[in-house]
């Protein structure tokens, strides 16, 4: 029987190392080396497209023989593409400008495997509704739970959910920051089944 290809996953983010996790694989992280600007006139969706598939591409550059599977996440307010704020300041502002709005935040996921010559990229769009929300609540929310490394600076898994008017997504990990239903059909489709190497 032939052993079933190294998985690795091209990201250094905790949240998608956690979710991955959940699917019971035996996997590595590696960090990929992209440049993630947007180029100019770029679509929030097709840069996260790209950014994905530019992940998994490097790491896989260096690992032919593992499947790779890289992610990313753009947050879109009217096709402005909307990033990690990396601040207190970026994250109040980003906040009060997605305040009784709806924002999209388009996830992406890459599977390449160089050596058998697989790749594929899938987007899992989730729109997201935010409340009307006061200074008072950013700051309470922002204070507690310093979502300064998450697109958009909401932690929906958490505290942020209490931000939120409504979700509405056909992959329900996505918005955390990798669509599961996604990526085991991407899996699948390069040969590797989720459910046949999973672990106890």
């Amino acid at each position: 029987m032939n052993m079933p290809p190294a998985l690795i996953l091209g990201s250094t983010s905790r949240y998608r190392r956690e979710l991955l996790a959940r699917l019971r694989l035996p996997f590595e992280c590696v960090a990929p080396a992209v440049d993630e600007t947007a180029l100019p006139g770029e679509a929030p969706a097709l840069l996260a497209r790209r950014l994905a598939l530019a992940k998994a591409r490097d790491v896989s550059a260096r690992h032919p023989d593992a499947l790779v599977i890289g992610s990313d996440q753009v947050a879109d307010l009217d096709g402005e593409p909307i990033g990690k704020p990396g601040s207190h300041e970026r994250a109040v502002r980003q906040l009060r400008r997605m305040s009784a709005r709806e924002v999209v935040f388009h996830t992406a996921v890459a599977v390449v495997w160089r050596a058998r010559r697989f790749e594929r990229v899938e987007l899992a769009p989730v729109r997201v509704r935010f409340r009307d929300l006061t200074d008072t609540e950013i700051e309470r929310y922002l204070r507690l739970e310093t979502p300064y490394d998450c697109a958009g600076s909401a932690k929906c898994e958490t505290l942020g959910i209490a931000l939120l008017a409504a979700i509405d997504s056909d992959d329900p990990t996505a918005l955390v920051g990798l669509p599961l239903i996604r990526t085991c059909a991407l899996l699948r489709e390069a040969g590797f089944d989720p459910l046949v190497h999973a672990g106890p």
